[in-house]
């Protein structure tokens, strides 16, 4: 299937490693070109120059915080000039701290805050006018699974990550005459250095193995094993792509079929 990606213009939040790379990996593979953002350059860079040598494709790397106003917007000023445009605007941040109600500080909420909601709201402000420039857009927000199921120990992303997904939703009906498609993609456990932190800190807690930690969330997944970031990755492609133009406002989850719910 020709996924129609050839030559679209990506602009990758906090994208120089994990779920955010693998999407951006993915877009590459289809003929799309990407700028990405890591609060670190040099990760940044090694990111680019992965993506340059695995498909060919131009990459850009630029330095960016996402969780700070001003580095956002010089982010996207510098990117869109580089690219040319923006056809796709990929939306991903670190995860949010970790922990419990009771030893979550005030601070801690306004990281999670900044990280995880606000660096949407902003992001598509400031890509909107480029959507309209161009006669549409796509918006893919990576979320988690905790928008459906909480996850122990990790309140703040079970508060913000459904905030981020009604945003979602509702934009995409606020966008829809823009011929602005917004979606979310949520990773259920999939094989990344987040899950070591959070398997090793679960761990700690317990006084056990990861090992242990990590066979235990094993028999939650219906399909028995941890996903791969490039399986999530060709997701994201997907849902950026023309064969995808009939769908906003959803949420896919990519996680084994983990969240039994429906």
């Amino acid at each position: 299937m020709n996924l129609g990606l050839e030559g679209k213009r990506v602009l990758a939040m906090a994208s120089s490693g994990g779920l955010g790379f693998a999407s951006a990996a993915a877009l590459a593979a289809e003929g799309a070109t990407v700028a990405l953002c890591s609060r670190d350059l040099a990760r940044a860079r090694a990111a680019t120059d992965r993506i340059r040598e695995a498909t060919g494709q131009t990459a850009f790397a630029y330095q960016a915080d996402v969780q700070k106003k001003d580095d956002l917007e010089a982010f996207f000023e510098s990117a869109i000039a580089g690219l040319g445009g923006l056809d796709i605007l990929l939306c991903n941040a670190g995860g949010p701290p970790p922990g419990g109600f009771v030893n979550l500080t005030e601070d801690k909420w306004d990281i999670a805050y900044q990280l995880t909601l606000q660096s949407v709201v902003r992001s598509v402000r400031l890509a909107l006018p480029h959507f309209q420039e161009a006669g549409g857009g796509r918006v893919l927000t990576i979320v988690s699974s905790s928008v459906k199921k909480p996850i122990p120990n990790l309140l703040l992303s079970n508060v913000f990550r459904p905030a981020v997904q009604g945003l979602c939703k509702s934009l995409s009906i606020e966008l829809a005459g823009d011929n602005v498609q917004v979606n979310c993609l949520a990773p259920g456990r999939v094989l990344t250095e987040r899950i070591d932190q959070l398997d090793e800190a679960m761990a700690n807690r317990q006084g056990s193995t990861v090992e242990a930690v990590r066979q235990r969330s094993l028999q939650s997944i219906p399909m028995g094993r941890l996903g791969e970031p490039a399986e999530f990755g060709r997701v994201a492609a997907f849902l950026c792509s023309e064969a995808a133009a009939y769908i906003t406002g959803s949420t896919v989850f990519v996680d084994g079929g983990s969240v039994t719910c429906l």
